[in-house]
């Protein structure tokens, strides 16, 4: 018998089994059901797939990571949410959100709200009859790159900090410790001092200043987050993005300040922001204007950095940028810290590596004639 007519036999009895069974016990055990087809995730382009299958295998052990998200040259080549809200759903990001600060601050620089970095706080911010003399000497530059000075309202100041009556007030009367312009002194205080400076110089609230210049613009879902007791929104803690969204935040920056054909940020913004101006004693990492900054091998490597592992990682030179958020009310845990830039560094980085090698070897479409998805 032909192959083709006795699978044609097995189909037909398959279809009268049922039938002629029914009511019945079977009088033999049923053959074992197939086991269900596991998806293949899609295939990348610049990215060696077994390297990027290994760190999505290993990101699906680190128990506080909700998503990660891998893209190259403006592509998402994989993305995956291991637990917690969706890839399209606001996550806290804490402290990242210092880098969207950071932006604004840029962008209110360039349409003149404010005249630069090196223009004292004080324009906008009244010291009190309790202020240290040296805050008259204190930039914003001096508040973006974490050299205020001040004592900081961050770790054991915390508390007392947003439990006070005016925050704005508690930040700007800590003794200063350092000169404006010294060492590293990270303070979330400098941050909100930032958002007060915003609310003032432009005349909208922070929050409305973000949807208009970056919400509406890079197509971000910019939610209300938490504001101080004068109503300010908190400068550099307790917003909310989706990992989508800092991706396109993160894009902004990797293309020099451009969005499609709009230069929302001034490229040399990105440039300063990116330049060294101090490194922490705690971590290691050098930091700019709101951005940490290290090296991964021969790659520069800039980011976002929020508490328990919300991180934007920007790899210029390898046109690559990946997202991850994870759980942000477990207790500090520097290890999942460490395993995130682990993973980074030791096979998304070499994963575009290997893809950078194949692109020379003119395997694939070239990114501009990538084939939509179907």
């Amino acid at each position: 018998m032909s192959g083709t007519r006795f699978s044609v036999l097995l189909l037909f009895a398959a279809a009268l089994a049922p039938l002629s069974c029914e009511g019945r016990e079977p009088s033999a055990a049923p053959l074992a059901a197939a086991e269900p087809e596991v998806p293949t995730p899609p295939p990348t382009y610049g990215l060696d797939e077994a390297l990027v299958a290994g760190a999505f295998e290993r990101a699906d052990d680190l128990r506080l990571l909700q998503a990660l998200l891998v893209a190259r040259h403006g592509e998402i080549e994989r993305e995956q949410v291991f637990r917690g809200p969706g890839l399209e759903r606001p996550t806290n990001i804490k402290s990242a959100s210092k880098s969207i600060i950071s932006a604004l601050v840029g962008i209110a620089i360039a349409e003149g709200h404010l005249s630069g970095v090196d223009e004292p706080i004080t324009s906008f911010l009244k010291p009190t009859q309790r202020t240290d003399p040296g805050v008259a000497e204190i930039t914003i530059g001096h508040l973006l790159s974490m050299q205020a000075g001040l004592e900081p309202t961050s770790f054991g100041n915390y508390g007392r900090w947003v439990s006070s009556s005016n925050w704005v007030r508690f930040a700007l009367e800590r003794p200063m410790v350092d000169e404006p312009g010294g060492r590293m002194l990270y303070s979330t205080g400098n941050t909100h001092l930032l958002s007060a400076i915003l609310t003032q110089a432009t005349g909208q609230s922070t929050l409305s200043y973000a949807r208009q210049k970056l919400g509406r613009t890079l197509g971000l879902q910019v939610a209300p987050w938490t504001r101080d007791p004068q109503g300010i929104y908190f400068g550099g803690n307790e917003m909310g993005l989706s990992p989508r969204d800092l991706f396109k935040f993160g894009e902004l920056y990797r293309n020099g300040g451009r969005h499609e054909d709009q230069q929302v940020l001034p490229e040399e913004w990105i440039r300063e922001s990116w330049r060294r101006r101090t490194t922490s004693d705690w971590s290691g990492h050098d930091y700019g204007l709101g951005w940490w900054m290290r090296t991964s091998g021969r790659y520069d490597v800039f980011f976002a950095w929020g508490y328990g592992g919300q991180y934007v990682f920007i790899v210029p030179d390898l046109e690559l940028t990946v997202v991850t958020t994870s759980e942000s009310l477990a207790p500090r845990e520097r290890g999942h810290n460490r395993a995130l830039h682990r993973l980074l560094d030791e096979w998304i980085i070499p994963a575009a590596e290997a893809g950078e090698q194949l692109a020379r070897e003119d395997v694939g479409p070239a990114p501009e004639t990538r084939p939509a998805a179907p």
